[in-house]
């Protein structure tokens, strides 16, 4: 059975569903690994999924011990790289990542090496989205309009979606060079 794509209204729940997330991803990282919350459910206001998005940063992914994420209740999935925008030539390790779901509340862990384009990308994004309520808003506008004309089509969703968040992201990174954007410290 196909899963249903439901954009909710924004939760007040959220920023402490990730805390507690959080807390058990702890137990289980090395050493000098941070944490983001990042995604749409990390924008006060924004409609969402009603998933929690997470970004484990660490200076290399082989630090991630799969057995130690898997006993805190994260089970390791095949994704092992990000969406390349369009015309960005890359090399992969820019966009190499692992990737963990939640066994529990629903949540998506996104494991990057520090400094790579897509560990930058999620958290720049988030900020000016936070910075930015009307482009919020006409975000949260089309995941909308999506999930009503693709339901239980993921891979339409985000055929749609990714170009969107590119052009999104060709604006956030103006405002980064205007404002002197830095990464912000851990959640």
């Amino acid at each position: 059975m196909t899963a249903q794509i439901e954009i909710q209204p924004p939760r007040e729940s959220w920023p402490a569903d990730f805390q507690n997330l959080k807390a058990a991803l702890q137990r289980s990282l090395p050493a000098g690994s941070y944490l983001h919350h990042i995604g749409s459910t990390a924008v006060a206001g924004l409609a969402a999924k009603d998933i929690i998005d997470i970004q484990i940063t660490v200076d290399d992914l082989s630090q991630i011990d799969e057995t130690a994420m898997r006993l805190e209740g994260f089970e390791l999935r095949p994704i092992t790289k990000d969406h390349c925008p369009p015309g960005v030539d890359l090399p992969d390790a820019e966009l190499r990542k692992l990737f963990f779901k939640s066994l529990g509340r629903s949540a998506n862990i996104h494991v990057r090496e520090k400094g790579r384009f897509n560990q930058r990308y999620p958290l720049l994004c988030r900020d000016f989205l936070r910075a930015h309520p009307v482009a919020a808003g006409a975000y949260a506008q089309i995941k909308q309009r999506l999930a009503e004309h693709f339901p239980t089509d993921i891979d339409a969703y985000y055929q749609i979606k990714d170009p969107v968040f590119d052009i999104i992201m060709a604006g956030a990174n103006d405002w980064a060079e205007l404002t002197g954007w830095k990464e912000p410290p851990a959640d």
